[in-house]
C-alpha cells in the first residue's frame, strides 16, 4: 500500500481524509490509503517519516506550515517564494528519506476565484502560512493589501485599527486564521461588521462549518461570501498531481 497523510497539532476539524480517500476510489487507486497524524511538535518528523516506511507523502496544516521547512531536504520554488509549505513528497534514495516541500494553496486559492470580478483592495487576516500563501498571489495580482494580526508589527495592523471606514475602503476581506473553525464555532473576528455592504467581499479560508460566525456577519448584510471548501478541494488535487496520483 501507498501511504499519505496530513500532519498538524489538532485535526478533528479536517475533511482532508474523506476527500482524499473518494479521490484514490475515483482514481482507481485501490493501492492508496490516507490517514490523519497528529503531532505534538514539528521536531518530531523525521522520527515520523521513518515510522511509516509506506508513507509517499503527506498535507501539512496548522499550526506547521512555516515551521515545517528547516525539516525537508529540498523546497519547490513557490513554496520557498511563498515561505511556506503544505504538501510534502516522500522519495526513498538508497536506504534514506528526501523529503521535498510545495505549496498547493497558492494554486487552490488562485484557481478558487477562476472566472470571479475582484476587489483591488484587500485586508489579510493573520500572519501564518496560509496567510503567506493568499498574499503571494495577490501580489502576483496587483492587489493592494493590508495585513491584520492580534500581533501588530511595523508591516501589520492591529484588529483595533480596523475601522468602518476602513472596511468600505478595503472591500475584500480575507480570514486566513483558524478563528471560527470546528469545535469553537462561536469564535469571529473583532471587526466592525455593522459598517459592511454589498461592495465587501468576504472569504474565509475555514471551511468546517460550511458558514462561520465571520461569513454569516457579512451575508446578513448583503456582501458576497465564499468559504474555504473549494480552495481545500483545489490545493488537494493540486497535491495529486505532485504525487503523480492525477491519472489512472
Amino acid at each position: 500500500m501507498r501511504q499519505y497523510g496530513l500532519i498538524g497539532k489538532s485535526l478533528g476539524h479536517s475533511f482532508s481524509q474523506r476527500y482524499f480517500e473518494e479521490k484514490f476510489i475515483a482514481l482507481g487507486r485501490f493501492d492508496c490509503r490516507y490517514a490523519l497524524y497528529e503531532l505534538p511538535e514539528i521536531g518530531q518528523l523525521r522520527e515520523f517519516v521513518a515510522s511509516i516506511p509506506d508513507l509517499c507523502g503527506f498535507n501539512v496544516t496548522i499550526p506547521y506550515k512555516q515551521s515545517v521547512m528547516p525539516f525537508l531536504d529540498e523546497i519547490d520554488e513557490v513554496a520557498e517564494a511563498v515561505g511556506a509549505v503544505n504538501t510534502v513528497r516522500v522519495l526513498r534514495e538508497g536506504g534514506r528519506q528526501r523529503l521535498v516541500g510545495y505549496n498547493t494553496d497558492v494554486e487552490g486559492f488562485r484557481r478558487s476565484l477562476a472566472g470571479q470580478t475582484l476587489p483591488t483592495r484587500a485586508l489579510v487576516f493573520g500572519t501564518g502560512g496560509a496567510a503567506a500563501a493568499v498574499v503571494h498571489v495577490l501580489q502576483q495580482w496587483g492587489v493592494e493589501y493590508r495585513m491584520v494580526s492580534r500581533h501588530p508589527s511595523e508591516a501589520v495592523i492591529g484588529y483595533e485599527d480596523v475601522t468602518g471606514a476602513m472596511l468600505k475602503d478595503w472591500p475584500w476581506l480575507v480570514n486566513c486564521t483558524p478563528v471560527g473553525m470546528w469545535p469553537n464555532v462561536e469564535g469571529c473576528l473583532p471587526l466592525p461588521y455593522e459598517a459592511l455592504t454589498e461592495r465587501n467581499y468576504l472569504y474565509d479560508l475555514v471551511y468546517n462549518p460550511e458558514e462561520t460566525l465571520f461569513l454569516q456577519q457579512g451575508g446578513k448584510r448583503g456582501a458576497r461570501v465564499q468559504n474555504g471548501l473549494r480552495m481545500l478541494q483545489l490545493q488537494a488535487d493540486a497535491a495529486l498531481e505532485i504525487w503523480n496520483l492525477s491519472r489512472r
